[in-house]
């Protein structure tokens, strides 16, 4: 499977950049998915890393090909999960964020984003990183492979802040399966912080604020003027 190159979006000065967020899309979209939300953030003097998931057939949608992170297999089958694709993704991600660290950014100011599908692959990735990343968002998702994480766990990262959150109308991925997940990492240590919004599989105005503010502390960036 062949990657993209990701789209980049900065504002500000690009010359003065020392924090970066890698932002994974969800199933069937790329990376300008989420560019109009990273407009509305305004802030200055961060990087947005915004891939595109490989094509390849989604089992689920009967074989259908198009931009995924990982295959999904049918509703009826919970635990089948594709272990292959969701490590092919977590590397990619972590040469995304090796990218970042060549190019000076230090792992503590590299945030770690995505909804849906690409939020999976953020949780994922974040909880078996070596090196402190700055924290996590985790929006419309869930954690794959759970029964995995008690093993495989980096303490690296046990206090980043995780942004988790969810749609109370969800009809992709329910409110169970999330909470589940928020579950699963805080038995396991760590620290996430739970949003919830009256939305369904999407992301509404009040979620943007949130984030922004979320991302502002973390990253100590005043808004672009």
């Amino acid at each position: 499977m062949h990657n993209q190159t990701p789209l980049e979006l900065v504002r500000g000065n690009s010359k003065s950049i020392h924090a970066s967020v890698i932002w994974l899309h969800g199933l069937g979209a790329d990376g300008f998915d989420f560019a109009p939300i990273v407009e509305k953030l305004n802030l200055a003097q961060v990087r947005f890393i915004l891939p595109h998931a490989p094509a390849m057939p989604v089992t689920r949608n009967n074989g259908y090909v198009m931009p995924a992170w990982y295959d999904l297999y049918h509703p009826s089958e919970p635990q089948q999960e594709d272990l292959a694709g969701i490590l092919h993704s977590e590397k990619y991600l972590s040469s995304l964020i090796q990218n970042e660290l060549d190019r000076g950014i230090a792992s503590d100011k590299i945030v770690l984003a995505g909804f849906s599908q690409g939020g999976a692959i953020a949780l994922h990735t974040a909880a078996r990183y070596p090196h402190t990343l700055a924290g996590v968002l985790a929006l419309s998702t869930y954690l794959p492979l759970k029964s995995a994480l008690a093993t495989e766990a980096s303490k690296a990262n046990l206090a980043t802040p995780i942004f988790m959150a969810h749609g109370s109308h969800d009809d992709i991925i329910s409110m169970e399966k999330a909470q589940l997940s928020r579950l699963t990492l805080q038995q396991a240590g760590f620290n996430v912080i739970w949003h919830e919004y009256a939305m369904a599989h999407n992301v509404c105005a009040e979620e943007i604020n949130d984030i922004r503010l979320f991302l502002q502390g973390l990253l100590q960036q005043d808004l672009v003027e």
